[in-house]
């Protein structure tokens, strides 16, 4: 499941795609039908892309396509399909581009508007399982001034000026992980050449994020570490160790001084991100926890698992 200002979107294993009115639960528009394998990956438009004529949503699917929809008229726009293998993940960009990874070993930059295949990046020896932009927060947070501590406008003009100054102002970066055990940092807009090759992971790469100030990146493995790197060149800065089990997903603060992990242990762990060293053990799951997130406040931290439970806890 994927969420907007407005709206939550999710995919299924018939290939279908709904949204869905967080505020009543209640489904809004009718199904979105048309990809032939499971759905496994959505992104929306983000807020200050968006223009009069819709809001826009993209989905990948296991049948080696991403699909672009006008939710409000539950129409197709265009079907991006160049993979050979099912499309893993797919991110849309500050710069109004879409990326998608693949099993097929790629990752490939798109326009979204008339479906055009800007480039293809190369390098990584097994499936993509997972990208970030270094924009991810600023797009996130959308019209919400973090700094205001209010709800803004969910205007066009209101998310323009808080991406810009939540990071949308410099070149946008993104880092993929693989199951080759490795990381790649690129600048997709301006090159389909790598700028680093992250090495040190002993086995697959689950998740790769962002810092909100997109300075370090933080990488979780099933290898049972968590290892953090400089957002803008890749060098290696430190390992996070503590988990005895695959670490799943992770998540940073608002302020870039913690980061949150979810494990196959069954336990969430807090890190200080000035020491990196463990800060918070918080168990209470009783089996594996699949998905954590940190609310773009920072007061909160969500976590999720195989004990059917989620969890908010107060940070």
């Amino acid at each position: 499941a994927v969420v907007s200002t407005q709206s939550t979107g999710s995919g299924c294993k018939k290939g279908d795609v709904c949204v869905w009115d967080p505020a009543t639960g209640k489904q809004k528009g009718k199904v979105l039908g048309g990809h032939k394998k499971y759905v496994g990956t959505l992104a929306w438009q983000p807020l200050h892309c968006a223009t009069d004529n819709g809001c826009y949503l993209a989905s990948g699917s296991k049948d080696n396509t991403i699909k672009v929809w006008e939710v409000t008229r539950g129409l197709c726009t265009v079907t991006l399909s160049s993979h050979t293998q099912g499309v893993t993940a797919i991110r849309w960009s500050g710069d109004d581009l879409i990326y998608s990874a693949s099993q097929d070993r790629t990752i490939k930059v798109w326009r979204p508007k008339d479906g055009v295949l800007c480039r293809t990046l190369q390098g990584h020896a097994h499936w993509v399982n997972t990208m970030a932009l270094s924009t991810d927060y600023a797009i996130r947070i959308g019209s919400w001034d973090p700094s205001l501590q209010g709800r803004g406008n969910p205007s066009t003009g209101d998310a323009l000026s808080v991406y810009k100054k939540y990071g949308g102002s410099g070149e946008e970066h993104m880092v993929s992980g693989s199951d080759d055990f490795t990381l790649f940092l690129w600048c997709p807009t301006k090159s389909n050449k790598p700028i680093c090759r992250m090495t040190g992971h002993q086995q697959l790469i689950n998740q790769v994020m962002f810092s909100p100030d997109s300075r370090r990146v933080a990488s979780a493995s099933f290898d049972k570490s968590v290892k953090v790197w400089d957002g803008r060149t890749g060098k290696y800065i430190s390992t996070l160790r503590g988990h005895v089990k695959a670490v799943y997903q992770i998540s940073w603060s608002a302020d870039n001084k913690m980061l949150v992990s979810g494990s196959s242990d069954s336990t969430v762990k807090v890190w200080c991100m000035r020491t990196f060293s463990l800060l918070q053990d918080l168990p209470g799951h009783s089996d594996e926890v699949y998905t954590v997130d940190w609310s773009p406040c920072g007061s909160r931290v969500v976590s999720g698992g195989k004990d059917k439970v989620l969890k908010i806890w107060r940070s």
